[in-house]
């Protein structure tokens, strides 16, 4: 029996308005995915298209996400991990071990291993990256439907100039980090 490895990323710990997600990823040796990269080096068209073929072929997926509420309360590093524990946790299949980008591992009861640069050099790593982004891109489309105003569509919460100014003229909304500095500081200010 071949050792199950499951891939796991976050997507969102900078923006400053919206949920952190994490994806977990474990895929099928015989259904391999070409192009599988850090989604960040891919555009939002491959990434798209990336996400159906993982979601068809890998052997087990799941998205899951920390909410504003949570990273407010615990911080966003405990967030992210939060939401990639709860991501392994919704696997349909146990994985052996949980192999994680970054430097810190979530809590899962498995054997676990952060590897730096891991959605650049793992395959399932690289999955997971592309399933929490585009889920995450897609929740903040989402949110530019409730809040046009400050332009999700287009930073999806990131601190672009463009965001920092729409939050000074309309104010921080529910879906924003209040944690964060700038939101904190504009909170402050009020």
């Amino acid at each position: 029996m071949s050792l199950i490895i499951c891939g796991v990323d976050e997507a969102g710990r900078g923006p400053l308005a919206g949920p952190v997600y994490a994806a977990a990823v474990i895929l099928d040796e015989r259904h391999p995915i070409s192009g599988l990269n850090d989604s960040k080096k891919l555009s939002e068209k491959r990434r798209d298209r990336l996400a159906l073929e993982i979601k068809q072929h890998a052997t087990a997926w799941a998205i899951a996400e920390a909410s504003v509420e949570e990273i407010d309360e615990i911080n966003i590093l405990r967030a992210s991990l939060l939401a990639m524990r709860r991501a392994v946790e919704a696997l349909q299949v146990r994985p052996h071990e949980v192999w994680v980008d970054g430097l810190h591992c979530p809590d899962t009861g498995l054997p676990s291993r952060a590897i730096v640069q891991g959605d650049s050099s793992v395959a399932a790593i690289s999955a997971a990256s592309i399933l929490a982004k585009t889920a995450r891109d897609t929740f903040m489309l989402s949110l530019h439907e409730r809040y046009p105003q400050y332009g999700f569509d287009g930073h999806k919460g990131y601190p672009t100039a463009a965001h920092v100014a729409a939050l000074k003229m309309h104010g921080v909304s529910d879906v924003h980090r209040k944690s964060f500095r700038p939101v904190r500081e504009l909170l402050q200010e009020n």
